[in-house]
């Protein structure tokens, strides 16, 4: 099938040959939210080596709950091969949390999911992932960790979250708390995300990315 420019004209095939492909890979990340996803994997993005910049491609972009995947779906449908496309959002109010990540894994789309809100994720950087239902009481308690630890109050719009958590806190031993908690939930007989509480599986996508990063020629 040709492949079309913007414009509606047909690309050659030697404008496709100048497409850069990363060597890492290009994450396309789509969240539901403005602020705190985005400043995490943005944060996560800047955090990069300079050798490794122009070999990993983070890209985070945000529309409405319900039209992650369509939007993830748009964006991949060109130079799809580039791109590792993943959602990331919150159990929070979300009615249809269980069905919104069915379909995203069922269309091979990466879920970075958090019960009951990513705060939960990131509390594990300071050691624990404490049992709190109600995403309102987890940004809360996080919140007073987050001084406590950083001595800077929490801001959910806060750019330099990323690097704050890590200099305070141990991103290795988050992902290896989350994935107990994943693994613990799931030997209790828990399988929809929307009944395994604290949970998350942004390690996840966290992990591979930093597999990457230390470790390039492994990737």
């Amino acid at each position: 099938m040709a492949r079309y420019e913007r414009t509606g004209n047909r690309k050659t095939r030697e404008q496709r040959k100048k497409v850069k492909v990363p060597e890492l890979g290009y994450y396309l990340i789509v969240t539901d939210t403005e602020a705190t996803e985005r400043c995490y994997f943005n944060g996560i993005r800047d955090s990069l080596p300079m050798e490794i910049k122009n070999k990993l491609v983070i890209r985070v972009v945000e529309t409405k709950t319900r039209d992650m995947i369509d939007k993830c779906m748009a964006l991949t449908s060109y130079e799809a091969q580039y791109r590792m496309p993943w959602i990331v959002f919150d159990r929070d109010q979300v009615k249809d949390f269980d069905d919104i990540i069915g379909e995203a894994k069922e269309k091979g789309i990466g879920v970075g999911w958090s019960n009951p809100c990513f705060e939960i994720w990131m509390y594990a950087y300071f050691g624990s992932m404490p049992a709190m239902h109600e995403s309102w009481t987890c940004c809360s308690e996080f919140g007073k960790v987050y001084e406590i630890k950083t001595g800077q109050k929490y801001s959910k719009a806060d750019i330099g979250i990323y690097c704050r958590i890590c200099k305070n806190g141990d991103e290795e031993k988050a992902v290896r708390i989350a994935q107990q908690k994943l693994e613990q939930c799931m030997r209790a007989g828990k399988m929809k995300p929307s009944e395994m509480w604290p949970c998350t599986t942004v390690h996840e996508l966290v992990g591979q990315m930093k597999r990457k990063i230390k470790n390039p020629k492994l990737s």
